[in-house]
């Protein structure tokens, strides 16, 4: 019996095959609404999100005792049941936990993985720097989950009814419908062309809100930019960029520096009181910092891409492991830390996405040696970066700039490299 043609076989006989599309970039955006909860329905949500946190914090207990497993599937095959059983949530839910927690560990997976321990050791009578790798294994405990906070699928747990004017949630009870508020500048996310993933329903200083991301397909960037931007990141300027018309243009950090520093100032009055309205007075503190600095980072990130405008290649260094304690010898011990907890990381991602959503793009490219070498003659010499005078004097061709300029023109030069072809630029000692 002759065997039946697939559509496969058609195409092929045919002398055509189809060949898969390839997918259009996407960026993604987290949409904050503001929840008009009654009291009830408060209530109904405030035993949700303590449940779910609850059932996190379970999980997360079995995935530390139980060699680390990092799967969903696996989890639910053992937990899922004892999760729906011992907590009260819906079946949509108790996955959701599964995979909360799993996103959580292999978050905390990274940031382990991207910070080595670095210890001396002698070889040779010599002292050398040595790095040990991180590994979840270095947790000494479970990761915690005590915010109550409970995440919800689209078209499961939560929809838009009423002709969008209305939430549908889901509750450890019956569905419940709540109005919201969008901000203006969210108004544009119900044209058709965003999706809305899993939200996540959280209560700030006793009103409620729920966090949705949208994500939507974008065109392509140019293949060749009509500008290439060197980006140098820092303490005394948070971002120093360089561009193709040998333009430097500076943010300044002193400012930021000296607010930060006031924030640290009030954490440790507020610790030494050790009270519970002083711990109290803690979270709103650190809830005010983080959107300050989401702030700032939003701001200057909106401004280059908006300055250079459409096809700019923003060249980045990628900043996992580096650390800016050399920049601030002459501070306290204390100090170095708040100032080293700068986001850049944040920034980073704030940057990619507001260009891709422009029609531009960033690439990351390794931070050795760019702020060593002469972007003049080529010359890598680390004493040639005077660290408190904040110059670079090249000894060499003679060559004397800014050091945190120095180092966006290097990256400049990293991503002329990258745009001429070399799609793993680097800067090398020369033998």
């Amino acid at each position: 019996m002759p065997k039946k043609k697939t559509a496969a076989d058609t195409a092929e006989t045919s002398g055509t095959t189809k060949t898969a599309e390839p997918a259009k970039p996407t960026i993604t955006k987290t949409v904050k609404f503001h929840i008009h909860a009654s009291k009830e329905q408060g209530n109904d949500f405030c035993a949700l999100t303590s449940a779910y946190a609850e059932a996190c914090e379970y999980v997360s207990g079995y995935v530390f005792d139980h060699e680390f497993i990092l799967n969903a599937n696996t989890l639910q095959g053992f937990l899922y049941q004892t999760v729906r059983e011992r907590y009260g949530l819906k079946s949509q839910m108790a996955v959701s936990v599964l995979k909360t927690v799993v996103s959580k560990y292999k978050t905390v997976e990274t940031q382990l993985a991207s910070k080595p321990y670095k210890y001396i050791a002698t070889e040779d009578g010599k002292d050398v720097t040595k790095y040990i790798p991180r590994t979840l294994k270095w947790l000494q405990e479970p990761i915690h989950f005590k915010r109550p906070q409970a995440d919800l699928v689209h078209g499961r747990d939560y929809s838009f009814v009423d002709n969008g004017t209305a939430l549908s949630l889901n509750t450890l009870g019956k569905r419940t419908r709540v109005a919201f508020d969008v901000p203006e500048c969210f108004k544009g996310y119900f044209d058709g062309t965003w999706k809305f993933g899993t939200g996540k329903l959280v209560k700030l200083l006793g009103e409620w809100y729920f966090h949705i991301p949208a994500t939507k397909e974008i065109d392509e960037a140019a293949a060749k930019p009509s500008h290439i931007v060197g980006l140098d990141r820092g303490l005394r300027f948070l971002v120093t960029a360089y561009d193709d018309t040998c333009k430097t243009t500076f943010f300044k950090g002193s400012d930021i520096m000296r607010k930060r520093q006031a924030f640290a100032d009030t954490r440790a009055e507020l610790q030494a009181k050790g009270t519970r309205s002083a711990k109290r007075a803690l979270k709103r503190i650190s809830g005010r910092e983080n959107r300050w600095m989401s702030d700032v980072n939003h701001q200057i990130s909106k401004t280059l891409v908006q300055s250079y405008g459409k096809g700019t290649l923003f060249v980045l260094e990628d900043l996992a492991g580096v650390s800016f304690a050399e920049e601030n010898l002459s501070r306290s011990r204390k100090g170095r830390r708040e100032l080293r907890s700068w986001p850049f990381y944040q920034f980073d991602q704030f940057l990619k996405y507001k260009a891709l959503e422009a029609g531009s793009s960033v690439i990351n490219v390794p931070a050795a040696y760019t702020s060593q070498r002469c972007p003049l003659c080529g010359r890598i010499h680390k004493e040639n970066r005077d660290h408190k005078q904040h110059e670079y004097l090249c000894d060499g061709c003679g060559y004397r700039s800014n050091d945190d300029r120095i180092g966006a023109m290097n990256l400049y030069d990293l991503g002329i490299m990258y745009a001429s072809g070399n799609k793993e630029p680097g800067l090398r000692l020369r033998k």
